[in-house]
This record gives structure tokens, sequence and C-alpha cells, in this order.
């Protein structure tokens, strides 16, 4: 299942709007080692075209170092499909090269209304995953605790 704050899906939406009719392409990183998606990362489209994407060359490049030094991952690899289902292509299967990834379509052929669903694609098998859409990442229970038995008496416990 993906765990997704609605602050990254609306992101990824305007994204996909905003390059109609062209697809769009994005990261969303994490820490490395979770599977929380944290940090939006719009790409550029080097193919410019409605029905494929393709991540320019050199912001890859950049995009990787970034998250080798800031010790992330990417948690999910989204696209647009702009006149078709919210499915991966043969192609889209064939790119996979990420069997960690959340991959993310949103399809933008409606003009009033999106449709986003996300995948696993794994040695070229598709397998669609729930996606919960939250309004804010849930804080851990154990976290929590801390925070709540580090109070004083008059301290207001800052979780949220």
């Amino acid at each position: 299942m993906l765990v997704i704050r609605r602050d990254l899906v609306d992101a990824m939406v305007a994204h996909a709007r905003r390059d109609h009719p062209d697809e769009a392409c994005g990261v969303l990183a994490g820490p490395a080692g979770s599977d929380r998606p944290e940090r939006f990362v719009p790409m550029t489209n080097a193919a410019r075209s409605p029905t494929f994407y393709q991540f320019d060359s050199m912001e890859q490049l950049r995009l990787h170092r970034e998250l080798e030094a800031n010790d992330e991952v990417p948690v999910v690899i989204y696209h647009s499909h702009t006149a078709t289902e919210a499915y991966p292509s043969r192609t889209d299967v064939n790119i996979a090269a990420e069997p960690d990834a959340h991959y993310v379509l949103v399809s933008t052929r409606d003009p009033e209304v999106h449709e986003l669903r996300s995948y696993r694609i794994v040695d070229g098998v598709v397998t669609e995953e729930p996606v919960e859409i939250v309004e804010s990442e849930p804080v851990d229970p154990a976290i929590e605790r801390f925070m709540l038995s580090n109070t004083g008496p008059d301290d207001v416990p800052d979780c949220r």
C-alpha cells in the first residue's frame, strides 16, 4: 500500500495538468530504508510527448547525486497519461528500473477529474496497490509516546 500526503498528490496532479497535453514526470523522494514519500521533485519530460515520458538525463544525474547526498531514495516515480487510463503501458513496464519504487500514474484525460493509481513493477510484472491519502504524515507511535513522556506539567505535546 502507498501512504501519501495530500499535498504531494496535489503537487503531482498540478504538474500533470500544467504539462498537459504532454506527459509529466517526476519523483517523490524519501529517506533511505523507508517507504515514505516526503519531497516532490518534478522532472522535465525530455521526450516532450503526449504518449511517452523520458527523464532529462542531466536532471536525472543531478537528482541521483542529490538523493545520495541526502540519504534518500526515489520512493515514488510518477508520470501522467494524457488520453488513457492510469495504467502502465508496455513501454512504462519496460523502462521500470526501480523494483522498490511505487509507480504512480495520473490520468488527465478528463479535464475535470483526475485518476490516480499506484503500482509495483518488478521484473515486468505489474501489481496494482491501494493508495491511502493522508492529510499529514502519521506520527510513529513510539515517537509519540516519547514526545508525551518528555513533557512537563505545563507543556503541551508537540505531536502535530
